[in-house]
């Protein structure tokens, strides 16, 4: 697959089927992943792969938290902001909306929305989940190098016709995901990444973003001190 289609081609996809994923494309992809960047080689990522019968305790444990309300665990980082300004507020709650009506999901129907959101811990009925640690000594810098690992992992599933979606929410319930991976105290859960084969009848929407002018400037000797910005 051209690395072109394989990024415009990559969504969150929030309905898989239940065709196993092969072990030996996971391989290669963690393989392969392994040559993100990584300022001063040192890798900080550290990746539990879940199938089977451990992923569904998993979902058993997380589902029944989520089914009793359980808001989760104290939080290990801060997901976003507490009070996003403009332009990202908006564009967090246009994704929000664009996304529920794709589902039929009315904005008054509490109800349904949280089931939107309790999906997350079944992984959208994918077989596969890998839980994405970093070492809580580590800075941003290598948070940074954590989140390109984690788009090359999804980038490179594409390459082997595979879809993903990449899940903060399994950070809520870190302490149950411990009490299934045992990872070592120094670890933190960043995100889980659902891994499956996409469920083509399943409806969807591509999640608008911003155009290049908004968040891209192009800067040569004619501009100003501010440069100019392509529409």
């Amino acid at each position: 697959m051209d690395v072109y289609e394989a990024v415009v081609s990559r969504r969150a996809v929030r309905s898989f089927t239940d065709e196993p994923v092969p072990r030996a494309a996971l391989e290669r992809v963690l393989t392969a992943a392994a040559r993100s960047p990584s300022g001063g080689n040192l890798q900080p990522w550290h990746v539990y792969v879940l199938t089977g019968a451990r992923l569904a305790e998993l979902k058993k444990r997380a589902g029944e938290r989520a089914a009793a309300g359980d808001p989760g665990d104290a939080r290990q980082y801060r997901m976003y902001p507490p009070e996003p300004g403009s332009p990202y507020r908006e564009r967090r709650s246009a994704a929000a909306a664009q996304r529920f009506a794709a589902q039929g999901i009315r904005r008054e129907d509490a109800r349904a929305r949280r089931a939107a959101v309790a999906a997350n811990w079944e992984c959208f009925g994918a077989p596969c989940l890998l839980l994405c640690y970093i070492d809580r000594d580590m800075g941003a810098a290598q948070w940074a190098d954590l989140g390109m690992h984690l788009q090359t992992v999804m980038l490179l599933l594409r390459a082997e016709g595979l879809h993903s979606c990449a899940q903060m929410a399994w950070s809520v319930y870190h302490r149950t995901v411990a009490e299934v991976v045992s990872p070592p105290p120094e670890l933190i859960l960043f995100a889980g990444v659902s891994v499956g084969f996409a469920d083509p009848s399943a409806a969807f929407v591509w999640i608008d973003r911003a155009p290049i002018g908004e968040t891209v400037a192009f800067l040569d000797d004619g501009d100003g001190p501010s440069g100019s910005a392509v529409a």
